[in-house]
């Protein structure tokens, strides 16, 4: 019976709103407007904040990005790398799939080795959405408010 069941942990809302609550905060003392996501290990969204004035088309790639991470276990800025000498089809078959965000800002939640969620920042550069997706994931590990 062992071989048939497993037990998922998966991030907590309160995690889930630490994370968020601290990437925007780090994004605004950067002058930054962005939209933080937050989704747990199956991918549904836990936890959502905007900047004001935010680009709107962010908010579903910041959800993607999150959805993308936690979906491969792998931060979203290395898909470039990971695809680039991948045949054709594949690079532009997995690029095109939906929800599918192969650009950095999604970080992977990992606790106690297992994947329990995500983070995943949009609406600035490329590299300010990879630093304020660190600072929410630092957030949640300093506290120790995961699962």
């Amino acid at each position: 019976m062992d071989n048939i069941a497993h037990s998922f942990h998966s991030i907590s809302t309160e995690a889930a709103q630490l994370a968020v609550t601290a990437a925007v905060a780090h994004a605004r003392r950067l002058g930054l407007a962005i939209n933080a996501a937050v989704v747990d290990h199956g991918g549904t969204l836990m936890a959502f904040l905007r900047c004001q004035g935010a680009p709107l088309h962010s908010v579903d790639i910041a959800i993607d990005k999150a959805y993308t991470a936690v979906s491969f276990g792998l931060p979203t800025q290395y898909w470039d790398a990971r695809l680039a000498d991948r045949p054709y089809a594949l690079r532009h078959g997995l690029m095109n799939r939906p929800h599918f965000a192969g650009f950095g800002g999604g970080l992977p939640i990992l606790y106690q080795g297992q994947r329990i969620g995500a983070i995943g920042i949009s609406g600035a550069s490329e590299s300010e959405d990879i630093a304020c997706a660190e600072a929410g994931l630092a957030a949640i590990l300093e506290h120790d408010r995961l699962s």
